[in-house]
C-alpha cells in the first residue's frame, strides 16, 4: 500500500474511532433529536441556508464513513425541512456520501481483492460490466440491504463512478421519500421499526423487482421490433430447423429429437462436417501413420535393427479414407433418421425468422439453428491462386508423395501437418509470420515443439513474411522477407494452414441482416441467440472457440434455449475449455497459461513435474516433456494446466474434471493412480505442490519431536508443554 493510501486509511480509522470513543453516536438518535427538536427548529427558522448546509455536510460525513445514523438523519431531514426540501437535501447528501464511500472502497480495497480473488470474481465482474446498473438499482430499492454495505461492495467491482452516482440517486429516491415523509410525523414515532410496516416492505420489494421486470419487457419490446412486418405462421412444420450437419448441427438435432421435438437437419454436402471428412478424423489418422513411421526410425531404441520403413504414401492416404468410411455411419443420414431427425440434403436459405427454403420447398419453423461451420482462410498473397494450393479441406486428395511441401502456418493445424508429412518422407518447409510456433502457448512449450521439429529435420522459417508467389518454368517459388532480407523457397506442394473463416454466406443471413462480429463470426448473446431470439448459432460459425468439443458443448445450449427458452434459458459456460495439439510431443491445455495470467494480471503460482522421471514414460522410451500447473497463490485451486509430452491429451482429463467440479491438487494427491501409468504424473505434480507448501515451523518441530523420540541427546529438548503429548 502506497503512502497516500496509508494516510487515507489512517485518517478514516481515526475519524471512525473518534465517533465511538467520544460517544457521538448518541447525537444521531431519535431520543436526542426529540430533546433538541425545538432548538433545532428555531435555529432553522433563523438560518435556513446554514442549517441545510450543516445537515448536508453531516449527512455526507456519516454516509461516506459508513457510520450508523443515516436512517435517523433521513427522518430528521423530513422533520426539519418537510417532504419536498427534505427529499432534495437527503437525496443529494446520501448520493454524495455513498459515492465517497464507494471511492474509498475502490481506492483502498479493490486492487487487493481483485488481485487475490480475480479468478473467482471474473463472472461477477462480467455481470456488473453488462448489467451493473440493473443490479445496483434493485439493491437500492430494498431497505433490507444496508446501503453502506452496497457502497463498499460496489467499490470492488468494475462499475463506473458516474454510473454508480446516478443509479444510486435514482434507486434511493423512492426510499428517501418514504423515510422523509415518515420524518414529518416524527413526533408520533417511538422507534425506527414503526416506519417499516409489512405493507411498506412489500412495496419496496415490488420496487426492487421492477428493473428486472422492465428488463424482461425491454426484451419483449425488442423482439417485437425485430419481428415487425414479418408474418408469423399460425402453424409450423417443425419445431427446429438446423442448418449444417457438422458436430454442432448433429448434436443440436439429436438433443431436439431426444426430447421429442420435430427437427429438420439440412446439410448441403456431407454429414459429419469438417471434423469427420476433412478435420479431426483424417488428421488423426494421418498422425497415427506418421507415428508408426517414426517408431520404425527409432527401432534400435527398442532392440530392433534393419527396419528402415518404406512408406507407401498412396496407401497411407487411402487408409485415411477407410477410417473416414468406418466412422461415417455414426454421423449418417440413416442413423439420425432412425433417431427421429428429418434429414434433408440441399442448399438452405433463410427467408425470414420462421421460414427456411430448401430444394424449392419452404419449411415453417419456430426456431432456426445456424451451425454452418468454417473453412480454411486463404491469405491474399500475390500469385497464390496460380499455385494450386491445398488446405486442410483438400490435402486429403493427395495420392502422390510431394517432393517439397511448403506449409504456411505455425499453429496447431500447421504443426500437426508439418510433422506428419515430414515423418512420411516428405521434405517439409514450415513458414510462419510469428517468431515462434504455437504462439498461444507459453514460450517453453513452443521451444519443446521447436526442438523436436528441428531434430526431425523440418526446415522451420519463422519470422518470415510472404511477399509473392512466382513460377519459373515448372518450379514454384515463394519470395519472402526475413529481417530485411529477401529469400526464395522452392516447392512443389503448398499447404495453407493460417486459420479458418466462418461460413456466413450463401444461406440467407443477408436477408435478415444478421449481425456479425469483427472477426466474421455470427454475433450471439450469452444464450447463443442472434438479434432474432428464435435464431441461434453454434460451433465454428459462432466462435469464440473452433474445436469440435466446444461445438458440441454449444449445441446443447442452442437446443435447450430454442425449445424451452420461454420457460428458462441457460447462459453458455466457457469456464473450463480444454484442447490439445497432436504433435509429438503432444501439447494439451485447460484454463490459463503463464502468458495469459500475466496479460490478465492474475496472481499465480507454478508447480511443475518433468515427465522424464516417470516410470511408465521411461519403459515406453517416451521420457520427455513436463506438466505445468498454475494455482492460486498459497492454495491448491487450479487456474490452468499445460502438459507437453506423450499422450498429453489423455493425461489432462483429470485436471479438466478438477477445474469443472472444484477440487484441487490435494484431492488429486489423495487419489489412487494405477501403477505404472502416465496419469501417475498428475499425482507427482500434486506432491511437488504439497512439498512446496509444507508448513516449515511444523516440520522443524516434527524433526525435533522424532529426534527426542529416538533418544537423540544432540537434539534440542522440546518445551515442557509439548512433552505432555507423550
Amino acid at each position: 500500500m502506497n503512502s497516500k493510501k496509508t494516510l487515507l486509511l489512517l485518517g478514516i480509522v481515526a475519524l471512525v474511532a473518534s465517533f465511538f470513543i467520544f460517544d457521538l453516536n448518541h447525537l444521531l438518535s431519535l431520543e436526542y433529536f426529540a430533546e433538541q427538536r425545538v432548538a433545532i427548529n428555531h435555529y432553522y427558522d433563523n438560518n435556513p441556508i446554514k442549517t441545510a448546509a450543516i445537515f448536508i455536510a453531516l449527512y455526507i460525513a456519516v454516509t461516506s464513513l459508513s457510520l450508523p445514523g443515516a436512517t435517523v438523519m433521513t427522518l430528521v431531514g423530513g422533520a426539519i425541512f418537510g417532504v419536498i426540501e427534505g427529499a432534495i437535501w437527503v437525496s443529494l447528501a446520501s448520493t454524495i456520501g455513498a459515492t465517497l464511500a464507494f471511492l474509498v472502497s475502490r481506492t483502498l480495497l479493490r486492487d487487493g481483492v481483485q488481485r487475490k480473488f480475480g479468478e473467482s470474481l471474473r463472472s461477477i465482474n462480467e455481470g456488473v460490466e453488462k448489467e451493473g446498473a440493473f443490479y445496483l438499482f434493485g439493491l437500492r430499492l430494498v431497505p433490507i440491504f444496508p446501503f453502506f454495505v452496497i457502497n463498499l461492495v460496489m467499490g470492488l467491482t468494475p462499475i463506473k463512478v458516474r454510473q454508480f452516482f446516478f443509479v444510486s440517486q435514482l434507486g434511493m429516491l423512492p426510499g428517501t421519500i418514504v423515510y422523509v415523509n415518515a420524518g414529518t410525523q416524527l413526533g408520533q414515532l417511538d422507534s425506527l421499526s414503526g416506519i417499516l410496516s409489512l405493507n411498506i416492505l412489500l412495496s419496496f420489494i415490488l420496487l426492487a423487482i421492477f428493473p428486472f421486470i422492465a428488463k424482461k419487457l425491454m426484451v419483449l419490446i425488442n423482439a417485437r421490433k425485430v419481428f415487425s412486418g414479418i408474418s408469423k405462421p399460425k402453424q409450423f412444420d417443425t419445431n427446429m430447423v438446423v442448418i449444417g450437419g457438422g458436430s454442432a448441427g448433429l448434436v443440436s438435432s439429436l438433443i431436439a429429437a431426444a426430447v421429442k421435438a420435430k427437427v429438420t437437419l439440412i446439410e448441403r454436402h456431407k454429414m459429419g462436417g469438417d471434423c469427420l471428412n476433412t478435420g479431426c478424423v483424417p488428421s488423426k489418422a494421418l498422425i497415427r501413420s506418421a507415428k508408426i513411421a517414426s517408431y520404425y526410425k527409432r527401432s534400435e531404441e527398442f532392440g530392433f535393427s534393419n527396419t528402415e520403413p518404406e512408406v507407401n504414401f498412396k496407401a497411407v492416404m487411402e487408409r485415411i479414407q477407410r477410417v473416414i468410411k468406418t466412422i461415417e455411419p455414426h454421423d449418417s443420414v440413416e442413423r439420425f433418421t432412425d433417431l427421429g431427425v428429418d434429414c434433408v440434403q440441399g442448399n438452405a436459405e433463410i427467408i425470414d425468422p420462421y421460414r427456411v427454403k430448401v430444394n424449392d420447398k419452404i419449411i415453417t419453423t419456430r426456431n432456426i439453428v445456424i451451425s454452418t461451420g468454417a473453412r480454411p482462410f486463404v491469405p491474399p498473397i500475390p500469385g497464390i491462386e496460380e499455385m494450386g494450393y491445398r488446405t486442410s479441406d483438400t490435402i486429403w486428395e493427395l495420392r502422390e508423395k510431394p517432393r517439397v511441401m511448403l506449409i504456411i502456418g505455425g499453429g496447431p493445424i500447421g504443426c500437426e501437418m508439418a510433422q506428419s508429412f515430414n515423418r512420411l518422407g516428405v521434405s517439409v518447409v514450415q513458414l510462419d509470420f510469428a517468431d515462434r510456433l504455437m504462439q498461444r502457448e507459453d514460450v517453453d512449450v513452443s521451444e519443446a515443439v521447436h526442438k523436436k521439429f528441428i531434430g526431425e529435420g523440418i526446415d522451420l522459417r519463422l519470422s518470415h513474411t510472404p511477399i509473392e508467389f512466382v513460377t519459373l518454368g515448372d518450379q514454384k517459388i515463394l519470395i519472402c522477407e526475413n529481417k530485411g532480407e529477401t529469400h526464395r523457397i522452392e516447392f512443389d506442394t503448398l499447404l495453407l494452414a493460417v486459420g479458418r473463416k466462418p461460413n456466413v454466406e450463401g444461406f440467407g443471413l443477408e436477408n435478415l441482416s444478421i449481425e456479425l462480429n469483427p472477426n466474421g463470426t455470427v454475433k450471439v448473446n450469452e444464450y447463443l441467440q442472434t438479434q432474432y431470439p428464435n435464431i441461434l448459432a453454434c460451433g465454428d460459425v459462432a466462435g469464440p472457440y473452433q474445436f469440435t468439443h466446444t461445438a458440441s458443448h454449444q449445441a446443447w445450449y442452442t437446443a435447450v434455449n430454442s425449445l424451452f427458452g420461454m420457460f428458462k434459458k441457460f447462459k453458455v459456460d466457457y469456464s473450463v475449455i480444454p484442447w490439445a495439439t497432436f504433435t509429438d510431443p503432444e501439447v494439451a491445455r485447460v484454463g490459463i497459461n503463464e502468458q495469459e495470467a500475466v496479460v490478465q494480471n492474475i496472481p499465480y503460482e507454478v508447480t511443475t513435474y518433468n515427465i522424464d522421471d516417470l516410470d511408465r514414460a521411461i519403459t515406453d522410451d517416451e521420457a520427455h516433456g513436463f506438466i505445468k500447473v498454475l494455482t492460486v497463490p498459497g492454495k491448491d485451486k487450479i487456474l490452468g494446466v499445460t502438459i507437453v509430452g506423450y499422450h498429453a491429451g489423455e493425461i489432462i482429463s483429470e485436471y479438466v474434471a478438477a477445474m469443472k467440479h472444484g477440487f484441487g491438487l490435494n484431492k488429486i494427491l489423495g487419489t489412487i493412480h494405477i501403477y505404472p501409468t502416465l496419469t501417475e504424473s498428475n499425482k507427482f505434480v500434486a506432491g511437488n505442490w504439497k512439498r512446496a507448501h509444507a508448513p516449515e515451523k511444523v516440520m522443524k518441530w516434527l524433526s525435533r519431536f522424532h529426534s527426542w523420540r529416538r533418544g537423540d541427546k544432540r537434539s534440542e529438548p522440546l518445551p515442557q508443554a509439548k512433552l505432555e503429548l507423550e
